[in-house]
């Protein structure tokens, strides 16, 4: 159990917490959500004990071990990917090495031999025998192939560091697991297994998320930061979402009764406190409506950005043919004689792991690579907005957000210009930021502007969730669900993905699997499973 008592934490004058009290008990998974900025990753050092705070202190039941996700890709690269698992639990490793020492002595001596007796109560305690094959099922678990569990961490690439790592964090049953954003840079399927995981998981477990199919799996508490203060609510996110809704519904309609009651009272008084026989009545009256007390309804520090993408005209019925595209990058076939047809009333998710071929197509078909083999063909009626995996090249300039937007905007009235950048948040003084200076989340919302300004009628997107928080999400997630025009994304959100496409498409060893389904239905198909085991047989033949 974390007994989290009075803490507070300042910077200066400003204070992000102040005066927080919560208990986080086993049994329950806490999903640690707030608007960016809230604090949410720095009450997580708090905790970890790598932050102190200001005041206050944090209390860990004696003898529970507190396991985080670690965020250094690099601190294990001299470690082989086995032992950087199994070093979630350090004491664990120890021993093992610790034992390894002694039976390689050349001179094993009888306190040598008391000594290794010792070790191997300690070891057989902490299941110790199972340790390695414990690790390799979480790596297989979040998709680590068993060729790479022997390989040096230096030798992974970064998509695969972060299941590592988080295969680390799970490892040896941890008392407490803290978890930042554990579901970035995995694919659905590593995500899928993670939450039946952390849904098996019986100790406590609190969860950073801007996944909220995520959070609703797999909680079964929120805790809510908001304004410097923590408070609980039962349940998962879609409750808390109803619960603090109805709180604020419930607390303005007591107020709006007592904003009556205090009217008739000052009525009352006004008009009888000169009069002699009503004056007992009159004062009564004074006192009730001193106790009275309106309840006090701070407006929540999250914002929600306005994303409507509104096509300038209707699409046609011919909207896209690809017909035998192929395409090798870095000596892998990512595309191979991959052919399908759009109509216009597509809404397609390219789901699976194979990053690198989706990103391959979406850059063929938006004109910035050129395929090997095959063609595509655009509608003539077909007009197109696309937001890359990296739009780095986008934000290098130090132009003002306003006059890269105005570029983009065939209607160059400044007025008109910045009322898109108000829907994403970009009010007054904001638009005038300059785009080299701007952040992750940021630049994101300026991509969302860019594209509801040109009106196309076919979407392109690449992983567009990528540092957006919670607000954001679930303000793209409703822009795409009323969108009329052709969609073409992929998306780790599993809700996004699920609410939107009506067509899923998986690239799996090159090769297409096309079904028009939802995603939910997708993931059931036993024919799409069987589908995925001969592509990825073939694939693997192939290499």
């Amino acid at each position: 159990m974390i007994t989290v008592s009075n803490v507070s934490l300042r910077f200066g004058k400003s204070a992000l917490f102040e005066d927080v009290n919560v208990k986080f008990v086993p049994g329950h998974c806490y999903g640690l959500i707030g608007a960016n900025g809230a604090g949410k990753s720095t009450f997580l050092r708090i905790l970890t004990g790598e932050l102190e705070p200001t005041k206050g202190e944090v209390i860990i039941t004696p003898g529970e071990r507190l396991s985080f996700l670690k965020q250094d890709h690099f601190q294990y690269d001299e470690e082989t990917v086995l032992d950087t698992v199994m070093l979630g639990n350090p004491r664990l490793i120890e021993i093992m090495r610790e034992k390894d020492a002694l039976y390689a002595k050349a001179d094993f001596t009888e306190e040598d031999g008391i000594r290794a007796s010792e070790l191997e109560a300690e070891f057989a305690g902490m299941d110790g025998w199972e340790a390695e094959s414990d690790a390799a099922s979480l790596l297989n678990g979040l998709g680590i192939e068993p060729e790479l569990h022997y390989k040096y961490m230096k030798e992974l690439n970064g998509s695969e560091k972060v299941k590592v790592l988080l295969a680390q964090a799970l490892f040896g049953n941890p008392d407490i697991l803290l978890l930042d954003e554990p579901t970035n840079h995995l694919d659905l399927a590593a995500i899928a297994w993670l939450e039946e995981f952390l849904i098996n998981f019986e100790n406590t477990v609190i969860v950073v998320s801007h996944d909220r199919y995520f959070l609703n799996k797999v909680c079964t508490q929120i805790a809510d930061i908001d304004y410097g203060k923590i408070q609980l609510y039962a349940g998962n996110y879609d409750f808390w979402y109803e619960s603090s809704q109805l709180m604020i519904r419930q607390m303005k309609e007591a107020n709006k009764e007592k904003e009556e009651k205090i009217k008739e009272l000052q009525e009352f008084i006004q008009r009888f406190s000169a009069n002699a026989s009503k004056s007992k009545q009159a004062t009564s009256r004074k006192r009730a409506l001193e106790k009275i007390q309106l309840d006090e309804i701070r407006p929540s520090s999250r914002k929600y950005p306005y994303i409507d993408f509104r096509p300038e005209r209707s699409i046609g019925n011919d909207v896209l043919e690809v017909k035998n595209l192929s395409k090798t990058v870095d000596g892998i076939k990512v595309l191979d004689d991959i052919s399908f047809t759009l109509t216009r009333e597509d809404k397609v998710a390219f789901v699976g792991s194979d990053e690198l071929a989706k990103t391959t197509l979406f850059q063929i078909l938006t004109g910035e690579l050129e395929p090997d083999d095959g063609s595509y063909k655009w509608g003539v009626t077909t007009s197109l907005a696309y937001f890359p995996k990296d739009n780095s090249a986008e934000f290098q300039s130090d132009y003002t957000i306003t006059d890269w937007l105005t570029g983009y905007s065939e209607i160059k009235d400044v007025t008109y210009v910045r009322g898109f950048l108000g829907r994403m948040l970009f009010a007054g003084d904001d638009g005038m930021k300059r785009l080299n200076v701007l952040s992750g989340g940021e630049r994101v919302r300026c991509m969302f502007s860019k594209m509801m300004i040109s009106g196309a009628n076919c979407l392109i997107f690449d992983e567009p969730t990528n540092h957006l928080d919670m607000e954001s999400i679930t303000a793209l997630n409703n822009g795409l669900i009323k969108f009329p025009g052709v969609l073409l994304f992929t998306s780790r959100d599993h809700q996004i993905v699920e609410t939107t496409a009506n067509r899923i498409m998986e690239l799996i060893g090159g090769k297409l699997i096309d079904k028009i389904t939802s995603y939910d239905e997708y993931l059931a198909s036993d024919e799409m499973a069987m589908k995925r085991q001969v592509y990825t047989a073939a694939s693997v033949e192939d290499n």
